[in-house]
């Protein structure tokens, strides 16, 4: 799995070294495109106990807020990753039981009583207030050594763009073509001792729109 990781990163690396011109999101929609409202928390944490000897374990999450005012229901594809300064990947939802995101919707039950997990949120957001959607992104612990984060959310948005790999071809001896999503990047520095990790905290760094 972490060679997987690494072999996606090296990718973004390889587009970023020979694409300097990397595609960015549209200024202005194309007729069909589309990207939804959103909301977000900034990262909080949650320790619970786990195993034998009831250690507590660290879990990381944020909660989003999705209104879909584009006038129609929009299909809900989501993906949303973790990555830390020193390289390491995460993908939401890894590791984490339902247990988990039972403790965060406790936590939070007044203000987003309708709670969802990323997992049980469905593919589709209707068109409306009426249906705006909460949901909690859940990360487990990462590497203590690490000093800044990004989150990337995807799956607000229909817009896409493809690029040329920078190295596979296919039978006909052409790149390959890898196709991007419009992305929400979310930037943080943590703020942490290594020795007490129930201590750490993120600092916002800001936000931005990415094709990933």
């Amino acid at each position: 799995m972490k060679s997987f990781f690494y072999g996606i990163l090296g990718i973004w690396v390889m587009i970023a070294c020979v694409c300097p011109a990397a595609p960015e999101p549209a200024i202005v929609p194309a007729p069909g495109q589309w990207t939804v409202d959103m909301e977000f928390t900034h990262p909080q944490q949650l320790a619970l106990p786990r195993g034998p000897d009831n250690k507590p374990v660290n879990f990381w999450y944020i909660i989003i807020t999705m209104t879909n005012n584009t006038g129609n229901d929009v299909d809900f594809y989501p993906k949303c990753d973790l990555m830390t300064d020193t390289f390491q990947i995460i993908p939401a939802g890894k590791f984490v039981s339902p247990m988990i995101f039972e403790q965060i919707k406790r936590r939070h039950k007044s203000k987003y009583p309708f709670l969802e997990s990323l997992d049980n949120a469905g593919n589709k957001i209707l068109e409306g207030e009426d249906n705006t959607k909460d949901i909690a992104v859940i990360w487990p612990d990462f590497d203590t050594q690490a000093k800044s984060v990004k989150l990337f959310i995807t799956g607000l948005s229909n817009e896409t763009a493809a690029v040329s790999h920078p190295v596979a071809k296919d039978d006909m001896g052409q790149p390959l073509q890898i196709f991007l999503r419009k992305t929400l990047e979310l930037d943080y520095s943590l703020r942490s001792d290594q020795a007490l990790r129930s201590d750490s905290s993120f600092s916002y760094q800001g936000k931005r729109w990415i094709m990933r």
